[in-house]
């Protein structure tokens, strides 16, 4: 168990992660006039740089040459990389075309996702609350559909590439650093191949722009890798549970940010959405919470029973939790999923 001061630090690290994810929609305007697609490779290419620093510092190359041995699991870090791609080319699409708001819901809909997909691909068993969680999560796109006239394509979008690379990460099984180093490995040639190609054809914004521009540019490679490592530092100091209960803060300061500095609208309709997202969240949040206690409660019972040489002949059973993936950046908005400790890549927009 951690002491005081070690939570006290995990906590500060999650909050810089989670803090850091939720600020990025202020991060992708300051690189205007520069598109979105520009700003992707960008940010692929500079991604690598850093991480590749960072791994030098930490000396953590060993994973690299059991990983090349292994042809299945390079196609899943690959698939990984082009659904992550999607992700991040919406979320700055959306944050730079005034959805800032809609991004948000998306991260709020991923962890409902993820339990869609623990059900439907990994044959998790759901309790019966968070099958009303998913029921409220599914009326509330509704709600949204119906209110937009059309239905939250952004917030599908990041929630569904956000769902599914958790699950491909779940597969793949490297930590956070290393999947990350990974994937941009295989973003950087067609990143860089795009950039030169967009340089040749005078298009490009990176030196017409000015240095400090330049830059910003580049410094989406650092605020890419910056909240990853924050919350690996934060994962292995906390519990999941107030790891999975933090996830929340990113969204929430990207929904507070389309309100206030981007000003966007919030009829009642789509208030009405969101506060059944809000609803369907707070549902599986007291049901994890209380299903955690009951394990607790229940490894106590069998704990005194083996102290006391006897074995109680009903122990509780504790249906297993679905624990949605978590995934910053890499994100939340991009970039976290779960087992022993969730990870954030997109959350992380």
């Amino acid at each position: 168990m951690n002491s005081p001061s070690e939570h006290r630090t995990g906590l500060a690290y999650g909050f810089t992660a989670y803090g850091l994810w939720g600020l990025f929609p202020l991060y992708w305007p300051l690189l205007e006039p520069t598109g979105a697609i520009e700003i992707l490779a960008h940010r692929m290419v500079w991604s690598l740089a850093a991480v590749v620093l960072v791994l030098i510092v930490m000396r953590r190359w060993s994973w690299i040459g059991p990983l090349l041995r292994q042809p299945k699991r390079l196609a899943l870090i690959a698939l990984g990389a082009a659904v992550i791609s999607v992700n991040w080319a919406m979320y700055i699409w959306s944050v730079n075309s005034g959805h800032v708001v809609e991004a948000a819901l998306g991260y709020f809909i991923n962890p409902l996702v993820s339990i869609a997909f623990g059900v439907l691909v990994l044959r998790e068993r759901l309790r019966p609350l968070q099958w009303t969680a998913v029921g409220v999560g599914v009326a509330a796109v509704l709600v949204l559909a119906i209110g937009y006239g059309r239905p939250p394509w952004i917030a599908l979008t990041l929630a569904f590439s956000f769902g599914s690379y958790g699950l491909i990460k779940k597969r793949v099984g490297l930590d956070g650093l290393e999947s990350l180093a990974a994937e941009t490995a295989l973003q950087f040639l067609p990143a860089l191949g795009f950039l030169i190609f967009l340089g040749a054809r005078g298009g490009s914004t990176f030196t017409d722009t000015g240095p400090v521009h330049a830059l910003l540019l580049a410094g989406t490679g650092v605020i890419t890798a910056l909240p990853l490592i924050a919350f690996g530092a934060s994962a292995v100091r906390l519990p999941l549970s107030t790891i999975g209960l933090m996830q929340y803060l990113a969204p929430t300061f990207q929904f507070v940010l389309g309100l206030v500095v981007f000003h966007e609208e919030m009829p009642p309709e789509r208030w009405a959405g969101f506060s059944l997202v809000w609803l369907a969240l707070a549902l599986l949040t007291w049901d994890a919470l209380h299903n955690a206690h009951r394990s607790r409660a229940a490894l106590r019972v069998a704990t005194s029973a083996a102290v006391a040489g006897a074995v109680p002949e009903v122990v509780p059973e504790v249906v297993p939790e679905v624990v949605p993936e978590v995934v910053p950046e890499a994100a939340v908005p991009d970039a976290a999923p779960s087992g022993s400790a969730p990870e954030p890549e997109a959350l992380r927009g």
